[in-house]
């Protein structure tokens, strides 16, 4: 592919004077620099695929590095790295001497918070979030995360801190099915673009002054039609339970969309109360063989573009995780006690043999790290 946009973008100025009915363009040219690039030197592929949209509008909408932008675990990350003026020297990373494979501060004013696995973005924005209001200042404060992530004791923590203190944050779930795949459907949007809108507010506003003046029964009246509408909204409306934690949620959005996302992202850059926006991606979107596998393409060596296939090493020695793997059968085998306990990485320890020969005892307790 010819590349009209990518070559041009050294960071997010850059990319807001394209004009807005050329962002599509710039996402196909970025799922291709960065199809063509890690297939030949390996790295976390289908999770960033599936976040290029969220990367462009988020880059789009606000202001980095002056707003913060926290990225979980950081494998949906890389394109915001190629975007932040790090595109000629990605074809380095996770290389010796090359740009890293996670957001590091060192590494640019882009990337705001360390992170390694999955659960912290929720707790460093909040972080950033009070240092911020201590201060005086008034930048915005985004924290990306996953839906696999939402088993993390950690950003649990978060989530029920951040409600607590009431702190202007926008934490959005990007939700691609890995773990959790609600409703995503027009009534749904239609009728989170209803409750959500200015107009809304406005117009519940008078609704209650008129209900209350009605004589004797007013107070009692309102209490009523609030009770309906909060039992509509919890059978109409997926989420509640982040409202319950205290957090506005907005969603799903179609995070495939660039149109939805910008519009969503003008909607609620701006509360002042902490906000969950939960957006629905594919992971590996836009290569087939991600889109069909994506838990092969979610951490890949070098492969074929064109067929998906993976280039074998040139050593016949087998990898640790091989050998690990097999030692645990053999270990099974002679000794009924032994069981295997993984945190969302079967296949990366090696224990995808063992799972099938012994599932009574083995055990993926998901990105719960402590837990395991």
């Amino acid at each position: 592919m010819e590349y009209r946009y990518v070559t041009r973008i050294d960071s997010p100025a850059d990319l807001k004077k394209v004009p807005r009915a050329e962002l599509g363009l710039v996402a196909d040219e970025l799922r291709d620099y960065l199809i063509t690039t890690i297939s030949k030197v390996g790295g976390h592929l289908a999770s960033s695929l599936g976040a290029v949209e969220l990367t462009l509008a988020l880059h789009y909408t606000f202001d980095a590095p002056e707003d913060k932008i926290v990225w979980d675990v950081g494998h949906q990350a890389y394109g915001h790295k190629i975007i932040t003026g790090r595109r000629d020297r990605f074809p380095t990373v996770r290389q010796y001497g090359g740009i890293s494979g996670f957001p590091v501060r060192a590494e640019s004013p882009y990337d705001t918070f360390n992170v390694a696995h999955a659960g912290t973005a929720i707790s460093g924005a909040l972080g950033m979030a009070v240092a911020r209001d201590l201060q005086g200042k008034d930048y915005h404060v985004v924290a990306v995360v996953g839906d696999a992530g939402l088993t993390a004791g950690v950003e649990l923590e978060g989530i029920n801190n951040l409600g607590t203190l009431q702190k202007k944050v926008l934490v959005i779930l990007n939700d691609n099915k890995m773990s959790i795949s609600p409703n995503v459907g027009a009534l749904a949007g239609y009728l989170n673009r209803i409750v959500h809108g200015q107009a809304y507010h406005h117009v519940t506003q008078e609704v209650e002054k008129m209900i209350l003046a009605v004589p004797r029964l007013g107070p009692r009246l309102l209490k009523l039609s609030k009770e309906l509408v909060e039992s509509a909204k919890t059978l109409l409306i997926p989420g509640l339970v982040f409202e319950e934690l205290g957090f506005e949620y907005v969603g799903p959005v179609n995070g495939h969309s660039i149109d939805d996302l910008l519009e969503v992202l003008a909607r609620v850059k701006d509360n002042s109360r902490p906000t969950l926006l939960h957006i629905v991606t594919q992971k590996g979107k836009g290569y087939p063989h991600a889109e069909q596998l994506p838990m092969k393409y979610h951490g890949v060596t070098q492969f074929d573009v064109s067929t998906g296939a993976f280039h074998k090493a040139p050593t016949k020695a087998p990898s640790y995780t091989s050998v690990f793997g097999k030692a645990m059968c053999e270990l099974a085998e002679r000794d009924p006690r032994v069981v295997a306990i993984t945190a969302a990485m079967c296949e990366g320890t090696g224990l995808d043999d063992f799972s099938k020969r012994f599932p009574n005892r083995f055990f993926d307790v998901g990105i719960a790290e402590q837990h395991a």
